[in-house]
């Protein structure tokens, strides 16, 4: 039995035609059908005769993930924790930004990468999430905004629980499965991928053309990287700075870095001076995130004055930068938080 979630076009249309021994079109009939409809029971397939809906049920199933528990912001952000087949636990986020959702979208169970000031890093790594369970976690999240009648989502940042690129196959299988016209329909301008950056997986990412990286830098040195992100460091920032300097673009793109500002780490004007070092302002731009103080962990939120005068001392030396609005601190909308507390 096999979760048709987990397949791509091409391997659906091989699994009608060579398995089934069914005739071409039924492939694009089923695919709408799942991602297009959400549907999960073969039965509601209406354009299908009992006999093809039969043996789809003998052979294959469509699962998605369910919602184990939701919580909603006074800023209308949605945290929900999501039950997968195994009983595993992950974490998406929808975020309202003017009259659409951003979906923020999780790769693994939990992280291997231990960051420091990350709630899911300190859950440590369970597993690979499948192309099914990654893009399943779209059709609920879609559904949901729904059947509570708010708005459309529009945008999918790859940014949840787990490092992205340490799944690399089935995330390409995700986003080559996206901007499918006949299913999700999400354009792949509208796709980021969150990372603390691989070089030999940026250039595979970079060869397909199908998403843009967003880098969780956090630290403008690799000594300071070294100690609130140490795994993340064994690939040297000297190493990681020159792939994103080759990294495809096309016009009017640009590469975005994440930073965390933590009061008194890595929130002076010095290290705005280090990061704007590093940065090529015709190539990338800098997202500056102020911190969230979490219990369990060893850092401060930033002053609001700091977070603003090392944004304008990038402004000063003519790096793009801005300040990312904090959604849902009042639901713990961080990721791990919420898997965190449901398993206390």
């Amino acid at each position: 039995m096999i979760n048709l979630l987990d397949l791509t076009y091409d391997e659906l249309q091989s699994f009608v035609v060579d398995d089934l021994k069914q005739a071409r079109f039924r492939t694009d009939q089923i695919w709408q059908w799942i991602w297009q409809k959400g549907c999960t029971d073969f039965e509601q397939m209406t354009n299908m005769g009992k006999e093809l809906r039969a043996l789809l049920a003998e052979r294959a199933f469509i699962f998605h993930p369910s919602i184990d528990r939701a919580q909603v912001s006074r800023d209308g952000t949605v945290k929900l924790l999501l039950r997968l087949h195994d009983d595993k636990l992950v974490e998406t986020v929808l975020i309202p930004f003017n009259d659409r959702y951003s979906q923020c979208l999780s790769t693994q169970v939990g992280c291997a990468m231990a960051c420091t000031f990350c709630n899911t890093g300190q859950l440590g790594f369970e597993r690979n999430l499948t192309m099914g369970e990654i893009l399943g976690q779209v059709l609920v999240g879609r559904q949901y905004l729904a059947d509570n009648d708010l708005d459309p989502l529009r945008n999918l940042v790859f940014m949840g629980m787990g490092e992205p690129l340490l799944n690399l196959d089935n995330l390409l299988r995700a986003l080559e499965t996206l901007p499918s016209t006949k299913g999700l329909n999400i354009s792949w301008r509208r796709s980021m991928v969150s990372t603390v950056g691989f070089p030999e997986q940026l250039r595979k990412l970079g060869e397909t053309e199908l998403a843009l990286p967003a880098i969780s830098l956090h630290a403008p040195t690799q000594e300071l990287r070294e100690q609130i992100m140490p795994k993340a460091a064994r690939v040297h920032l000297d190493d990681l700075m020159r792939c994103l300097n080759e990294f495809p673009l096309r016009p009017r793109e640009r590469i975005t870095f994440e930073y965390l500002l933590l009061k008194g780490v890595n929130d002076s004007l010095k290290h705005a001076d280090q990061l704007a070092k590093l940065v090529d302002p015709k190539r990338m731009k800098v997202n500056l995130i102020a911190y969230n103080a979490t219990e369990g962990l060893p850092y401060e939120a930033p002053d609001r004055e700091q977070v603003e005068a090392f944004e304008k001392r990038l402004w000063k030396h003519g790096v793009t930068a801005f300040i990312r609005r904090s959604m849902g601190a009042d639901i713990m909308a961080a990721c791990g938080q919420l898997k965190a507390d449901q398993q206390k």
